[in-house]
């Protein structure tokens, strides 16, 4: 049996690779993420980013490699209790009420007694749910279901968190009440794994980000450490044009510009750089709709290392 250290990492994973049949969903994908960290994992659909997150939490084996959860093997009974999984899809008993939830899924994690019943008030004010304590699933707004849902996931409260996407369908109150959650499980010292399709959400919330496409990390650090890295001191000159041109694709791989439907994305080291576009654009018969000039962000960088949106 190999030797846990002293300070084991909340995550370990160790150059996993998983294949389905011919296709290679996870290639050579390591990862270590410190305590009390926001750790952002970004990738487009079919980028490996959902076979990593099933192999962590023990769904999905993977063909090589190793992971470790505070230096317990990933699966074992030592590192499922030391993680608690939120994923999309809420997981809820509608015709129970919020407190019977909890206590459902609390008697699941292996609390009885007394420690469940501090596990559940926690879970309740945590998730700002204790006047609805009583309510059914079923009668409560999609926000309250959302907020149910990470805390009877999280009931056993784990040292280690995954949200999955966790404001999925939300609206922009539940999802500021969803940010106060996850900031607050900071304050304790929980180490989180974030997901979203939201990059405002991983620009806020997450200290290191990683982009998975094509079944590897393409990118890994702070947000302002992959803008740099990117871009470096240019910034971005978004162009659309009036509609769809047979010519775009090409015109934008002349000007090293990325093309989205009708839409360019380049980069210039001064505004000044704009006009030269606008008389190409022009010269080729290209009808401009509306151009934008801003610091390079995190989607900026998505968008120049997959060369396309999150959710394409």
């Amino acid at each position: 049996m190999p030797t846990i250290s002293a300070n084991p990492a909340p995550l370990s994973v160790e150059e996993i690779r998983k294949s389905f049949g011919t296709v290679a969903a996870v290639n050579g994908i390591s990862l270590e993420i410190p305590t009390g960290a926001c750790f952002g994992l970004l990738g487009p659909n079919g980028a490996g980013k959902s076979t990593v997150i099933r192999s962590i939490m023990g769904r999905v084996r993977p063909d090589s490699g190793a992971i470790h959860i505070f230096g317990h093997a990933v699966g074992s009974t030592a590192a499922r209790a030391e993680i608690g999984w939120v994923p999309q899809e809420l997981a809820l008993y509608p015709l129970l009420t919020c407190r019977e939830n909890l206590r459902a899924f609390g008697r699941c994690q292996g609390l009885r007694g007394d420690v469940l019943d501090e596990a559940i008030a926690w879970c309740l004010d945590w998730a700002a749910l204790e006047d609805r304590a009583r309510s059914t699933v079923r009668s409560l707004s999609g926000g309250m279901k959302r907020r149910l849902n990470m805390a009877c996931g999280l009931i056993h409260r784990p040292r280690l968190v995954l949200l999955d996407e966790p404001t999925v369908g939300v609206d922009p109150q539940s999802r500021n009440r969803i940010f106060e959650m996850v900031e607050a499980l900071r304050a304790r010292g929980t180490t989180i794994i974030y997901t979203t399709h939201y990059m405002e959400e991983a620009e806020r919330l997450c200290d290191t980000i990683a982009i998975i496409d094509h079944g590897r990390i393409i990118a890994l650090g702070s947000k302002e450490t992959l803008v740099a890295r990117a871009f470096g001191t240019r910034s971005s000159v978004i162009m659309h044009f009036a509609a769809q041109h047979d010519g775009l694709a090409a015109w934008a791989a002349a000007h090293n510009a990325s093309a989205q439907d009708s839409a360019i994305l380049c980069t210039v080291e001064k505004p000044s750089e704009i006009a030269v576009l606008l008389e190409s654009a022009a010269r080729d018969g290209l009808d401009i709709a509306d151009v934008s000039l801003r610091r390079p962000n995190l989607e900026s960088v998505f968008l120049h290392l997959t060369g396309k949106e999150l959710r394409s």
